[in-house]
């Protein structure tokens, strides 16, 4: 993802101030956890930034539509995300240090350009389905012949058990 990069403007150092910025960005292909996702159209975001005197407050939203392989079945599946972007900058004057505790504050950079890109791509993993599906009742693979069963039965019977499955011990088992 190429940086989404934004200049403070003087405006935003006084105390109640207020101001919105907007664009897109990007994306390709990204990893979100464990899954790769593909991004043909570029990200929508949009932030408002609030001077809530001695920080900035970043607040607004990252939305894009893309594609993942479904969990159950490996075929695309199309996917809507809808990210909160969330962000505290820390104001800090010139020569100063800044005793910033954990990962919840940044520093806002001597030449006000304030980097949007984790804020966008952590709203983003966040939105992102944590078992993606191609619909919402995929059959998934068989697992003995790699059939995929939203498409057909497999030839594999029911009543085959793999003796090295621990689970195999429960067929007999009358409930």
């Amino acid at each position: 993802m190429e940086p989404v990069r934004i200049h403070i403007p003087k405006e935003l150092f006084e105390p109640a101030e207020t101001e919105s910025f907007a664009g897109e960005a990007p994306l390709g292909t990204l990893d979100l956890g464990n899954d790769e996702y593909s991004f043909s159209e570029p990200c929508k975001w949009e932030v408002q930034v609030t001077n809530t005197g001695g920080a900035l407050l970043v607040q607004g939203s990252a939305k894009v539509s893309g594609t993942t392989s479904c969990i159950r079945c490996l075929e695309d599946a199309k996917v809507e995300l809808d990210g909160a972007i969330e962000g505290y900058f820390v104001i800090t004057p010139e020569g100063e240090d800044p005793d910033l505790e954990g990962d919840e504050f940044e520093e806002l950079p001597a030449n006000h350009v304030m980097d949007l890109t984790p804020l966008i791509l952590q709203g983003l993993l966040l939105a992102a389905p944590r078992q993606p599906l191609c619909k919402e009742d995929c059959l998934g693979l068989c697992p003995k012949c790699g059939q995929d069963l939203n498409i057909g039965e497999c030839a594999c019977s029911s009543d085959d058990v793999d003796p090295m499955n621990p689970f195999a011990v429960l067929k007999d088992l009358d409930l």
